[in-house]
């Protein structure tokens, strides 16, 4: 399983901005340069992302952990930790989808229908809008709002603080997940 997830983070590393980049090109003659915005790799907008990620995935962290989420029928820090993730893979993931998904959806999808149909077709596509699992859906809208900042901060602090922003949010609850789970697997065995 765990190959498969690299595999898939490959895949949104190096095929999720294809659409985002022909919809630019298509209909704006934007370039590849252009599209990924090399012009506007700037460090300050991508500490503040950093800073942004990390502090909003603390906030989600702990509404996480809230007992209303302990019904949810499969927890998704259970599912990171049956994938057998390092550390290290958990951060690679999240440079995947911080560039993979940004692309995509901020610089391709959003200049077409919009902040807040691209927020939401975001959250939803990630399975958090699930109208079939109430719990799942409240923790939808906690991420909603963080997905919101960053695409509005597009046009404010470029792609790069979106990129910096998501792949922090990812990297701090992978890293949490992870961790949570080997902490787990050594106390049960210590039980044993």
């Amino acid at each position: 399983m765990r190959n498969q997830i690299i595999l898939f983070g490959w895949i949104t590393l190096l095929l999720f901005p294809i659409p985002g980049f022909c919809l630019q090109y298509y209909f704006n003659d934007t370039s590849f340069i252009e599209f990924i915005s090399l012009q506007d790799f700037e460090i300050i907008p991508i500490v503040y992302g950093i800073q942004f990620g990390v502090f909003y995935a603390f906030i989600a962290y702990l509404f996480m952990k809230a007992p209303y989420f302990d019904k949810i029928p499969v927890k998704v820090n259970k599912l990171v930790h049956n994938m057998k993730l390092t550390v290290a893979d958990g951060l690679f993931l999240s440079l995947c989808a911080g560039v993979g998904e940004e692309l995509l959806f901020r610089q391709g999808i959003q200049s077409f229908t919009g902040v807040i149909f691209t927020s939401i077709l975001f959250v939803a596509l990630h399975g958090y809008l699930n109208p079939f699992n109430l719990r799942f859906s409240v923790y939808g809208l906690i991420v909603l709002p963080f997905i919101l900042l960053i695409s509005y901060g597009l046009d404010s602090f470029g792609i790069w603080f979106c990129i910096a922003a998501h792949f922090a949010y990812d990297a701090v609850l992978f890293t949490f997940m992870i961790r949570e789970g080997k902490q787990s697997e050594s106390n049960n065995k210590e039980l044993i």
